[in-house]
């Protein structure tokens, strides 16, 4: 799916769960969040930090809740995507209509807004090593300037750009990511500067 630039341009092209997505924004603008957009999708957020998100696809639906392995999750909905990866984010996919139960999600957005008053997080560990998947690595030593330019970006830049690669499940995936991504390096950018306020 493209990336959205308000909640309403995100909800007018989801195909498959219109109905569900609008449901969910009612039961969440029904709180104390604030409705934002993010990495192109609807975000929702309490005192400036993100609580809740909310993404459509083609076999589900569902709530992303960035502090969601803190959360009690006595009803079990919460599944770490990327296990190994994710530290905090948990999603709560649902695949029907009657997935959708109100009160339990303003009790879980309540909870998650209750750590955000606590002060409670788990923060992403900015010390661990960066791994330079090799395909990028040859990549920039064959592309003028790129490795010069990606050892001059922040951290967290080079994390991203690395990540991204490693992510593609196919080599020509890769590949394409790569060819999109050196002239960025090269330029000094992050890869998801453009969606940064």
């Amino acid at each position: 799916m493209r990336r959205a630039k308000s909640v309403d341009d995100y909800i007018a092209n989801v195909d498959s769960w219109h109905d569900e997505v609008v449901a969910i924004r009612e039961i969440l603008l029904g709180t104390a969040l604030s409705e934002e957009v993010k990495w192109g999708a609807p975000c929702y957020t309490y005192k400036g930090k993100n609580v809740v998100g909310i993404g459509a696809f083609k076999s589900y639906f569902g709530l992303w809740f960035h502090q969601g392995a803190l959360l009690k999750d006595d009803k079990d909905v919460l599944i770490n995507a990327q296990t190994g990866k994710t530290k905090a984010l948990r999603q709560w996919r649902m695949s029907s209509a009657k997935d959708i139960k109100p009160g339990i999600i303003k009790r879980y957005v309540n909870e998650a807004m209750a750590l955000v008053d606590t002060g409670r997080e788990i923060k992403a560990d900015r010390t661990a090593p960066i791994e330079v998947p090799e395909e990028l690595n040859k990549a920039m030593r064959r592309y003028k300037g790129a490795t010069a330019a990606y050892k001059e970006l922040r951290r967290g830049l080079q994390r991203e750009y690395a990540d991204y690669i490693a992510s593609a499940k196919r080599d020509a995936t890769r590949q394409s990511r790569i060819e999109k991504i050196l002239p960025m390096i090269v330029a000094g950018v992050g890869l998801n500067d453009k969606y940064r306020r």
